[in-house]
């Protein structure tokens, strides 16, 4: 099947809003941070607002759910795109670079004793140890061995790989946040029918404690694909096709099956626009899932990808 985004050419960014609610209820809770937790602040005009989920996390999120986590590899539409699969010295699956915090960047990958994909990438990028960094090669290599990479960004903090300044910015990028919040605060108790004032230190005993949830009128899901940063990497309009195609998939299979973000903040979408292109009309989840396959064979077709698409190493400490 082929996927018309005609509408998308010439455009530097696709953004994409999408509104949403509770399942059930009106209250919600958002990602937490160290030391400070919930992270409120002020609008541009006064008034208070709530980061639900920040783009980091969003970021992870648009990972997991291209994964199939029961057979440990791409959900079926996304079959044959590369990625690095680690394996354990036993041979069983350990890790990959589509789930790994730092992606391609990985430790599982480049500091192992196997250095398949570390010796790969130098020998690639050798010739960047001095000058300006060539960002259409950099983007080259990581299409071969790790597609995602090009959409979640890379950053290879390596001296022996061009003194550590290959990086890529984030193509894809999303985050949800919430206007006009108020608190709802609860609270609970964890009882300890047992011993009610045993030592808590140590897990006995009644602990009271506090909680803070939130409601809004408006929680917003914001997606920022740069369409320009993709282009800029010199690929063939097929190959900047699959990546927007992924992007979109990302975006939609997100919005349809990822928002139960924690136990207490599951969210559905009422709306879904885009904003930039105002006329560009997102494919549904089924279009994608029929053009995707194809989109790939012909990527493989070009000779884009490492053969076979999935390099495995081996971690040994």
């Amino acid at each position: 099947m082929t996927l018309n985004i005609d509408a998308l050419n010439g455009s530097p960014r696709l953004l994409i809003e999408a509104r949403l609610k509770p399942v059930q209820g009106s209250r919600f809770q958002p990602t937490g941070f160290p030391e400070i937790g919930a992270a409120e602040y002020e609008g541009p005009d006064g008034e208070k607002m709530l980061l639900v989920e920040s783009a980091q996390s969003m970021a992870n999120r648009l990972e997991v759910v291209c994964w199939d986590g029961v057979r440990n590899d791409w959900q079926s539409p996304l079959a044959g795109l590369p990625f690095v699969r680690v394996l354990d010295e036993a041979g069983a699956a350990l890790t990959n670079s589509v789930l790994e915090a730092h992606r391609i960047n990985s430790p599982y990958i480049l500091e192992g004793k196997d250095k398949t994909v570390f010796d790969l990438l130098k020998s690639e990028l050798a010739d960047m140890n001095e000058g300006a960094v060539d960002l259409k090669k950099l983007a080259k290599t990581l299409l071969k061995l790790d597609i995602n990479a090009l959409l979640h960004g890379i950053f290879l903090a390596k001296k022996d790989l061009a003194g550590g300044r290959l990086r890529l910015p984030r193509a894809l990028s999303a985050f949800i946040e919430a206007e006009e919040v108020k608190v709802a605060a609860s609270g609970g108790v964890k009882n300890d029918s047992v011993n009610p004032s045993g030592d808590t230190a140590r897990g006995f005993g009644n602990v009271p404690f506090s909680r803070d949830e939130y409601v809004s009128p408006k929680i917003t899901a914001y997606f920022n694909l740069d369409l320009a940063q993709l282009r800029g990497y010199g690929f063939s309009p097929s190959i900047n096709g699959l990546l927007i195609a992924i992007s979109l998939y990302k975006i939609r299979r997100f919005l349809e099956t990822g928002l139960r973000l924690r136990t207490a903040c599951d969210l559905d979408v009422e709306t879904l626009s885009t904003t930039r292109p105002e006329n560009f009309v997102l494919p549904s989840i089924a279009d994608l899932e029929k053009a995707l396959p194809d989109l790939i064979k012909s990527a493989r077709e070009e000779s884009a990808f490492a053969e076979p698409p999935v390099t495995e190493v081996t971690y040994r400490k």
